[in-house]
């Protein structure tokens, strides 16, 4: 447990003033910037604006406090949207609260069990394609918004979401329209003059003003939600071994999505700050924030990117300008929360169509499919359907086993046994580019084994077939990595079938984990440990002597 120590307390070892002053100074400008969305991507998860703020306030610090990072920025973020609003609409608040806690555990397990490497196994084709897919949802579910339309159902799904916006299309709100479209050219065109005050503050202000001043018919966060400015309170949800198994899976996939997030967050912030996280201590804090954020009535958090590559750009380079984002966004939820009643909400679709092409990785998606294996580009693609037509539990899982059988099917393909070409062989084919062999006794028969042994290339132990008169067969084995259990038992099979022909098995450069599984089972003996050779000469002599 020794490395399992937060950077907040590393960093204040050699902690100045001056990096306090620069801490400070970012921490207020994510806190700006981390305004709007926190309302915005609340709203794209079908719960109440301040509870964004609360999950910026209460995670934000806590993560930033017990991180593995010393930049990361946590909080709300697009990935979650949908899962989110699908908990709460099948299970409740408490349902909500229950998943994020159970993930939170997770994580917290994960962390101290070491598996933060291990997020590095899930392929990127996976987390390209459930990214863009998650985009591409958020769009769907935000065109309403923009639009003004009326929907006569309240669909859940995505794909019934964009079958309501066809059939009500007609509902259109030209003014909502404007108002949106005036959002979105604010976003686009602020950055390219002013890079220091966030576009979507701008356009928040911007649409508010004009559609209080002007008195026009469109939507705000206050006709559609009850806006409140309490301080995040303690709530235990209610708990029940069925509900706890209801949203288990919901659970598993926060956690997993969370640990991948904030890891990657993590990775582009190292090469950003040029710092080094900690994983393990990373994945602990993002399970004790989402806990305690389920607790105060917050939604799932992770680390943002956006957000965290911003804090670096302003010179931030401690956790405690996370902490101080953390309390000015407290500051604002007790003075300044009313106001949010007024933001219209074509602005806040705006924003999330921001969000969504930002995270959409288009130009990685594109790149995958133009330039990798069909095998890449399929998982990709069956990954990001079921991302937009089902959920990201079924993306993730499907697009995981689809991954690992062609990952397997690649491995078997590269893994050989194949017989040797003899000295005696070459000089009788004359070859001009003859390549150096060793000679062979007359009876004996070598096969190289390459590649790893595994269950999807164990067969191919089978394809040695001996010529008549042969007693001893050699299989160098220098180029097999690792071997399972079933590779194992086609060795052992093999070596029965050659005792009953009276022909003598002789491994040669067996590396440490295959002998390792050979000597747990015991064939080390059953083979002879005369008959392991450290190298192909040692093979070939023991095998003369046979």
């Amino acid at each position: 447990m020794k490395d399992m120590v937060p950077q907040f307390f590393l960093s204040m070892k050699h902690y100045t003033k001056e990096q306090f002053v620069k801490d400070f100074i970012s921490g207020i400008i994510v806190a700006i910037i981390a305004l709007p969305l926190s309302i915005a991507l609340a709203l794209a998860s079908g719960v109440t604006p301040e509870q964004g703020l609360y999950t910026a306030i209460v995670a934000g610090f806590v993560i930033s406090l017990l991180g593995g990072s010393k930049v990361q920025i946590a909080g709300p973020t697009a990935a979650f949207a949908s899962i989110v609003a699908g908990i709460v609409i099948k299970n409740g608040m408490d349902g909500l609260a229950l998943a994020t806690i159970m993930a939170g555990i997770i994580l917290i397990l994960m962390g101290l069990l070491r598996l933060g490497s291990l997020i590095r196994f899930i392929p990127y084709t996976i987390t390209t394609g459930f990214t863009t897919g998650i985009a591409v949802t958020i769009f769907i579910g935000q065109i309403k918004d923009f639009l003004g339309l009326t929907f006569q159902e309240a669909p859940v799904e995505t794909m019934e979401k964009l079958k309501q916006v066809i059939l009500c299309f007609n509902t259109l709100n030209p003014m909502t329209l404007v108002t949106g479209l005036a959002a979105l050219m604010i976003l686009i065109v602020w950055p390219k003059f002013f890079k220091k005050i966030p576009p979507s503050l701008i356009a928040v202000i911007v649409t508010a003003l004009a559609v209080r001043l002007f008195k026009l018919p469109v939507n705000t966060i206050g006709d559609l939600y009850t806006i409140s400015s309490d301080l995040p309170s303690f709530h235990l949800p209610e708990f029940s071994f069925a509900m706890a198994m209801k949203v288990l899976p919901d659970a598993a996939t926060i956690a997993v999505l969370a640990a991948v997030e904030s890891l990657l967050s993590c990775v582009v912030a190292d090469g950003m700050a040029g710092s080094r996280h900690n994983s393990n201590m990373e994945l602990v804090a993002q399970g004790v924030g989402n806990t305690c954020s389920a607790l105060f009535g917050g939604i799932p958090a992770t680390g943002a990117i956006a957000r965290t590559a911003a804090n670096i750009k302003n010179g931030g380079r401690t956790p405690v300008s996370g902490m101080v984002h953390a309390g000015l966004l407290l500051l604002i939820l007790i003075l300044l929360m009313p106001y949010a009643a007024l933001i219209p909400m074509p602005a806040i679709a705006a924003i999330l169509f921001m969000v969504a092409y930002n995270m959409s990785e288009w130009r990685e998606f594109v790149s995958i499919v133009k330039t990798a294996p069909k095998s890449d580009w399929f998982v990709l693609l069956v990954t990001f359907g079921l991302t937009v037509a089902f959920d990201l539990v079924v993306a993730i899982g499907i697009g995981l086993v689809f991954a690992s059988m062609l990952f397997m099917k690649r491995m078997a393909d590269v893994a050989d046994v194949s017989g040797w070409r003899y000295l005696e062989d070459q000089k009788e084919t004359q070859d001009k580019d003859p390549i150096d062999l060793k000679p062979v006794p007359g009876h004996v028969s070598v096969f190289e084994v390459n590649g790893p042994m595994f269950f999807g290339a164990a067969d191919k132990i089978s394809k040695v077939v001996l010529e008549e008169g042969k007693r001893v067969l050699i299989l160098r084995m220098r180029s097999v990595p690792a071997m399972d259990a079933t590779a194992l038992k086609s060795l052992q099979k093999l070596h029965q079938n050659l005792k009953k022909k009276n022909v003598i098995m002789v491994l040669s450069h067996v590396n440490e984990q295959p002998m390792s599984i050979m000597e747990k089972a015991g064939f080390t003996d059953v083979i002879g440990k005369e008959n392991i050779a450290g190298c192909i000469d040692d093979a070939l002599l023991r095998a003369a002597g046979l």
